[in-house]
């Protein structure tokens, strides 16, 4: 078509040639227009469609080890919890601590009333030393008996009741001793020391309040030895083991992720949830983490099975359904593609597993799919 207009062009200028200047300007077409004709004429052309072409990026469907990762939820705790209560009953006369205090071993927390038993301890240590004293007089007179018997100044039977007395007093004032430590350990009783380092969580109680014994009053969290607790599925037991990777992201910590170890899993499952639980460790290096914290994991599971996987970026999903990829033809020039329905798998590390309609070494498309058609013509480019 474009050669007809060349050729009536080439002939109105022949006939221009013999006309009067006039007639000639009456017969030339401007330039731009011709420019424009050509340009109109030249869209058609195979090399014109190819600069249209949409530019799309490539990726190859590879065979690889199948990963399945399993989202969690968990939350940070304490290796060491301890819900403290007295052990006798009484009055609570002061509670030394509140919520949130930090507190060393051995610190006294909650002192119960303990006049009565405070009084009887005296009473046990004033009998005491009057045993001590009476044993140190009874030995005094023994050993001046038995000067006296080696000069033949006492009897042989007024020795030995003085031996007797000494032993009588020394029993005496073991059994006195043994009292007070008995009101001793009575009176200390009256008072709730923290059994470890920690951070006190929960208190139960005030000032005032009469308390029976074992009755929970305060709550001791130890804040050096903390993991975190995820419950998961328990289709997942048999897979983990120690050595099984997980990423934890802690949202308090702006969600910033850390590699975690599993230190135990508790074979028990929960008949409710049909979850067990694992208890996993993570070094947050000078981030504090406090009991309480929600906390993200993904674990990840090997499956023992080699399968085709390629980039997420190349799934359609459609209203309908269907589940697709676009597929470069290996023998067409220039590039054209065509849309297979395939069956998805697991999910892991930017990657889907392929189960159906596509092979390994096929070259799909990973980006600019969203609008392209069947058999059309594309330029590509490898993805990085």
């Amino acid at each position: 078509m474009y050669r007809h207009i060349t050729a009536t062009l080439l002939a109105g200028k022949s006939v221009r040639n013999g006309m009067h200047t006039a007639d000639r300007y009456r017969y030339r077409l401007p330039g731009a227009v011709l420019a424009t004709v050509l340009l109109i004429l030249l869209a058609g052309t195979p090399l014109a469609a190819a600069d249209r072409s949409p530019l799309v990026v490539v990726g190859t469907a590879q065979t690889d080890t199948i990963v399945r990762k399993v989202p969690l939820t968990g939350t940070v705790t304490s290796a060491r919890v301890a819900r403290l209560s007295a052990e006798v009953g009484g009055q609570v006369e002061a509670v030394n601590v509140e919520v949130g205090d930090r507190v060393e071993a051995g610190v006294a927390l909650i002192e119960l009333d303990r006049e009565i038993e405070q009084l009887t301890l005296e009473g046990l240590q004033a009998s005491t030393r009057q045993a001590s004293a009476e044993l140190a007089d009874a030995k005094r007179r023994y050993q001046d008996a038995k000067r006296l018997r080696k000069q033949k100044n006492i009897s042989e039977n007024a020795l030995r009741l003085l031996e007797a007395e000494v032993e009588v007093d020394d029993a005496m004032l073991r059994q006195k001793q043994a009292e007070e430590q008995r009101q001793q350990a009575r009176v200390e009783r009256h008072t709730l020391r923290a059994p470890f380092k920690g951070v006190i969580s929960e208190r139960q109680t005030e000032s005032g309040e009469w308390i029976e014994p074992g009755r929970p009053v305060l709550t001791l969290v130890a804040a050096d030895d903390l993991r975190i607790e995820f419950r998961v599925p328990q289709e997942f037991y048999t897979g983990i083991n120690p050595q099984s990777e997980i990423r934890v992201t802690l949202d308090a910590l702006m969600e910033r992720e850390f590699d975690g170890r599993i230190g135990a899993v508790v074979p028990v499952s929960d008949a409710n949830s049909r979850t067990f639980l694992i208890h996993v460790r993570v070094d947050v290096g000078d981030a504090r983490l406090t009991p309480g914290m929600s906390v993200h994991g993904k674990l990840n599971l090997s499956t023992g099975r080699q399968g085709v996987v390629i980039s997420r970026d190349a799934i359609l999903r459609h209203p309908d359904g269907r589940v697709t990829v676009w597929v470069v033809d290996p023998d067409s020039e220039p590039p054209t593609v065509s849309e297979k329905r395939v069956t998805t798998g697991h999910s892991f590390d930017g990657l889907i597993t392929i189960l159906e309609g596509i092979q390994a070494g096929e070259v799909i498309v990973v980006r600019g799919n969203e609008s392209l058609q069947q058999g059309q013509q594309v330029r590509i480019q490898r993805r990085d």
